[in-house]
C-alpha cells in the first residue's frame, strides 16, 4: 500500500530537517540556522536573513539570477553568498524565495528565482565573521550567523 503525503506534511517534515532562529545577541541580529546539508544550510540561511530583514516580495514579475561564487572555506563561501544577496537586495531592490544550490569543495553555483522587494522592516549593513564556523551538530550541520545592523 502506497501513503501519499499531502504538501502540508512535506513542509512540516522539511522544517524539522532544515530551518532558522532568531537568538538574542547583544547589539547585532544572531542566526542559529540548521540543515541535513551544506547547500540547504545556505539555503536556510538565506531565508533566515530575509525573514529577520521582514522581507516581503512583490507578486510579479519574477526574476531569475545565477551566481557563481568560490571561496577559501566553507565560511567564507556563505559569507560571499548572503553578501552578494544583500548587494541584490540593496542595489537592485531584489530578494529571492526559490533557491536551486550546488556546492561543491568550496565553490557554489546558484540560481535564485524572486522578485523586486515590496517592504522591508529593517536594512541588514553586512554578514559579518564573529562566532562563524559551520559544524555537525544533531540535527545536522549547523551555523550561528550574526549580522550588523
Amino acid at each position: 500500500m502506497t501513503t501519499w503525503l499531502s504538501s502540508w506534511d512535506i513542509i512540516k517534515i522539511m522544517q524539522t530537517l532544515a530551518g532558522f532562529r532568531e537568538k538574542a545577541h547583544t547589539a547585532d541580529w544572531e542566526l542559529e540556522v540548521w540543515a541535513p546539508n551544506l547547500a540547504a544550510l545556505f539555503e536556510q540561511a538565506a531565508r533566515g536573513m530575509y525573514a529577520q530583514a521582514g522581507v516581503r516580495l512583490q507578486p510579479a514579475p519574477r526574476q531569475t539570477r545565477r551566481l557563481e561564487l568560490s571561496a577559501i572555506d566553507a565560511e567564507s563561501l556563505l559569507v560571499r553568498f548572503l553578501e552578494e544577496l544583500l548587494y541584490l537586495q540593496s542595489i537592485k531592490g531584489l530578494a529571492f524565495d526559490v533557491f536551486d544550490l550546488q556546492i561543491t569543495e568550496y565553490a557554489l553555483r546558484a540560481e535564485l528565482v524572486g522578485a523586486l522587494i515590496s517592504s522591508l522592516d529593517k536594512e541588514i549593513k553586512a554578514v559579518t565573521y564573529h562566532k562563524l564556523k559551520i559544524r555537525q551538530g544533531r540535527r545536522g550541520l549547523v551555523v550561528k550567523i550574526v549580522f550588523d545592523v
